[in-house]
């Protein structure tokens, strides 16, 4: 099913933070991001956007947004793309496993939207404007487990 949204993330406050590295990409997933937070009723006034390095330094920025308490939820947003090296199998577990303890330890919703790709064309592919935008879907998933976990808390 495809999710049309609804006024679920009406009230609600959200960090992105996304990484600067590949920003051909992640400004697109940025885009589509904003887009799935209007989408759910987010008003763009509760929406702050910071700027990490790369994807490595992700899980740092997303628990100080999470551990400040000015936000309900946590967007990473980034591009890892396959090089010669294995520098792209480091940074994107790390990343992950780093996004990861985050929403763990601070029991914040941390949505994470960073590809792993093994080319730049995938990921423009999976930025691209619409309802694939991987930014979009990390946006509807952050508002939903925002949501699920209100409901569960008692």
């Amino acid at each position: 099913a495809v999710y049309r949204g609804d006024d679920n993330g009406s009230g609600m406050r959200v960090g992105i933070a996304c990484s600067r590295f590949n920003g051909s990409v992640t400004w697109r997933l940025l885009e589509g991001a904003l887009g799935g937070l209007d989408e759910c009723g987010v008003a763009r006034a509760d929406v702050k956007v910071a700027w990490a390095p790369g994807a490595f330094e992700l899980p740092l920025l997303a628990k100080a947004f999470a551990t400040h308490g000015a936000v309900d939820a946590v967007l990473c947003l980034g591009a890892v793309i396959r090089g010669e090296t294995g520098h792209y199998d480091v940074v994107a577990a790390e990343c992950a496993g780093g996004i990861e303890r985050v929403q763990l330890d601070t029991g914040m919703p941390v949505a994470f939207g960073v590809l792993t790709t093994d080319t730049v064309d995938q990921a423009l592919e999976r930025s691209e404007p619409g309802e694939a935008n991987k930014g979009r879907e990390a946006a509807l998933t952050a508002v939903e487990m925002y949501r699920l976990r209100r409901s569960v808390m008692i």
